[in-house]
């Protein structure tokens, strides 16, 4: 018995797919003035989506419909120039709509000979990165889910190096006798990272913690002492953007620093590597292009669809060994191959809504979109600064802005208010152990309009709060 429809066939693919435009473009017309929290919640969700699967097919068309009437209304507007709570960028309309047609094409994107379109225009697009970002052309990028894989990817490849200096083939021999490899981090290591060391097995509770100043940038004195107090060779994990401050580790002692003890650099930059794209900006990071590696998010500030992250390797030869599989129906050659550089075998074409950013901005493009980030959160700061009981935590030198309200309580309730007013979303966080509002800026489509929506929102809601309203 055939269990088609006319829909779910080629020759009614358009009529679906052309459904499904309208729908995203009725979602996209409305998200600059949408409710910004979710209408409906989790549980609604799950009791209109529960059930057996259904024993007879169902047309596409219906199907597409009703997933937009259940899910749209559930969605938090975090692609909308509203959202501050994470450091979430949207998708530029030429990323987004090339993202549309990475899902038509289908492509498993993992070699030449697997997909030809796909190899090419990841090639391309690595060296478009490295341009933009002010890295070693010589160096390799792979296109992976996000800050967090790229993390892992240039551990790996530290870890390859750091043991074959050693004499130790970790790949063929794993670790169980292998050499000790030091890790030293800051004392605001981003969990990614410890996420990473624990899953290639170096251990997050063995990571050497080295101090920070009151912005949580790593102090290049203590790094100094943490290094020569033990020869073992190190992987320093360095951050530049803190996730709450926005601060940068010292990139250029560190990388001095660690060069002496024949380490390796890893640099955490899912969103401050960016800061490498501005003139005004770079001074943040000086020295950061000196790295060893390197990990940072395209579907941050480079506002292209989830999920695009950069794993950057400054050693081609070690983030292939780390991580690239031979057998008898995969490619050999020592050719450039996409999926060599990165853990999955089975991958989209991550670098083709990349493409797309970087051809519609263009260098100066990347710069602007970087640099009203940066000038809307100190709009913010300045806006807030002055008003009774609103203290700005931080010294704003990225995209981040602190905000503290009262007291913790008022600060954890003004979050929440806000989200339910719909007027933005912003979250709450823990800094020097007192409450804040972190607000984070990265959006394409963010205007001066929305930043002071944002200040007159926070202080709506600590005046309610403060009159029981």
């Amino acid at each position: 018995m055939d269990h088609s429809t006319a829909s779910d066939s080629f020759d009614g693919a358009h009529i679906v797919l052309r459904r499904a435009a309208e729908l995203a473009m009725e979602y996209l017309r409305d998200l600059p003035d949408r409710h910004v929290d979710a209408i409906t919640g989790y549980d609604e969700v799950l009791d209109l989506l529960s059930g057996p699967v259904p024993e007879h097919a169902t047309d596409a068309v219906a199907v597409v419909q009703r997933l937009a009437a259940i899910l749209g209304p559930a969605t938090i507007a975090s692609a909308g120039p509203r959202y501050f709570g994470l450091v979430v960028g949207g998708s530029l309309p030429a990323a987004l709509a090339a993202d549309w047609l990475v899902s038509t094409w289908d492509q498993t994107a993992y070699s030449r000979m697997s997909s030809p379109a796909g190899a090419a225009v990841d090639a391309v697009t690595e060296q478009w990165i490295l341009q933009v970002l002010g890295l070693p052309t010589e160096a390799t990028v792979g296109f992976v889910t996000g800050a967090t894989a790229g993390n892992t990817v240039g551990l790996l490849a530290a870890r390859h190096v750091l043991l074959q200096r050693q004499g130790w083939d970790v790949e063929a021999d794993g670790l169980t006798q292998a050499p000790r490899v030091r890790v030293i981090a800051g004392d605001e290591v981003h969990p990614s990272v410890l996420q990473a060391i624990q899953m290639i097995g170096l251990g997050a509770r063995l990571v050497e913690r080295v101090a920070v100043d009151d912005q949580g940038a790593m102090l290049a004195d203590a790094l100094a002492d943490t290094l020569a107090a033990d020869p073992t060779p190190a992987i320093v994990c360095a951050q530049v953007g803190n996730v709450n401050s926005g601060a940068c580790d010292p990139m250029a002692q560190i990388v001095d620093l660690t060069r002496e003890h024949g380490g390796w650099v890893h640099v955490d930059g899912a969103f401050g590597l960016w800061a490498q794209t501005s003139p005004r900006l770079s001074e943040l990071v000086a020295g950061v292009e000196r790295a060893d590696s390197w990990s940072t998010d395209a579907h941050k500030w480079l506002n292209v669809p989830y999920d695009c992250g950069l794993s950057i390797v400054n050693h081609p030869n070690a983030a292939r060994a780390a991580l690239g599989a031979t057998t008898s129906y995969l490619p050999t050659s020592t050719a450039r191959e996409p999926g060599v550089l990165v853990p999955e075998m089975s991958r989209r074409s991550r670098a083709v809504p990349v493409y797309a950013a970087l051809a519609s901005l263009g260098r100066p493009g990347v710069q602007a979109l970087i640099e009203r980030c940066c000038d809307h959160a100190r709009r913010l700061a300045d806006a807030v600064r002055d008003d009774a009981g609103f203290i700005v935590c931080n010294d704003v030198v990225l995209n981040q802005v602190l905000v503290r309200i009262d007291d913790d309580e008022t600060t954890w309730q003004v979050c929440e208010h806000v989200r339910h007013s719909g007027e933005a979303w912003v979250a709450g966080t823990v800094w020097h152990g007192r409450a804040a509002v972190r607000v984070s800026f990265s959006n394409w489509a963010t205007t001066d309009d929305d930043v002071d929506r944002l200040a007159n929102a926070l202080r709506d809601a600590a005046t309610a709060l403060r009159t029981g309203r």
